[in-house]
């Protein structure tokens, strides 16, 4: 199965969260990744939410990190112009911890591939640092990514390839997942992830299930594989 998308493999840590990001039944998954950061500031990107009210993601973002003693900074990219402005490049450029928040995933596919800030984000992550992304970030920045008009697949960033992920997997519609289950590609493995849970990648490229609830993981002609807070060693990519 084909692995991560450059030559290069990421050192850092990745979160693919299923939803629910910074809300109660968090806090471990939170803590462990300021922990794998080594550091208390965490770079907060509310984008997919351009349309649904950014700046009170922001706002919860850092009354969440302030109660466990970290500071978050948003930087409020907006667009693919913002994107590509010196001045958020330059903001997020060699961040410790980057938050890529929920919202329209198409939004943020549009407005951050290819970009000067995409090119940041992975730099980041492949030099050690943590990068989370929540709901419709989890699904963005892989590749392939579940379209939400209807469940099918099309182009993701490609962070991880082969690897597609589902949020809101415990509450999503049922003929939502049907259709993603009947149209997966045979070479890719589909993630799906509970609200509050994350699947996990460390810098050593193990994978694990960390959060209150569930990772489900489907496989054409294969049984689904469901890991709780646990190492998931058949993940390779």
């Amino acid at each position: 199965m084909p692995g991560v998308s450059a030559a290069k493999k990421p050192s850092g840590t990745l979160a693919l969260v299923g939803g629910g990001e910074w809300s109660d039944g968090c806090d471990a998954l939170d803590r462990s990744l300021l922990e794998a950061s080594g550091g208390t500031e965490v770079v907060v990107l509310p984008t997919a939410a351009a349309f649904e009210q950014p700046g009170d993601v922001a706002e919860r973002a850092i009354a969440w990190f302030e109660k466990l003693g970290a500071k978050v900074r948003p930087v409020m990219v907006l667009n693919r112009r913002d994107a590509d402005n010196d001045a958020n490049v330059k903001a997020v450029k060699g961040a410790s911890f980057v938050y890529i928040a929920d919202g329209s995933p198409l939004h943020l596919r549009s407005a951050v591939k290819g970009s000067q800030l995409w090119d940041v984000i992975v730099a980041a992550y492949r030099a050690g640092g943590v990068l989370a992304a929540s709901g419709a970030g989890a699904t963005v920045v892989c590749d392939p990514m579940v379209d939400p008009r209807g469940g099918a697949y099309t182009v993701g960033l490609g962070l991880v390839r082969g690897l597609a992920v589902f949020p809101y997997h415990g509450t999503a519609a049922n003929h939502l997942r049907d259709r993603s289950l009947d149209l997966l590609p045979s070479d890719a493995v589909l993630a799906g992830l509970d609200e509050r849970t994350a699947l996990v990648r460390s810098g050593d490229g193990t994978w694990r299930a960390q959060g209150p609830g569930d990772v489900t993981l489907y496989r054409l002609d294969q049984d689904n594989e469901v890991a709780h807070d646990a190492a998931i060693d058949s993940l390779k990519m």
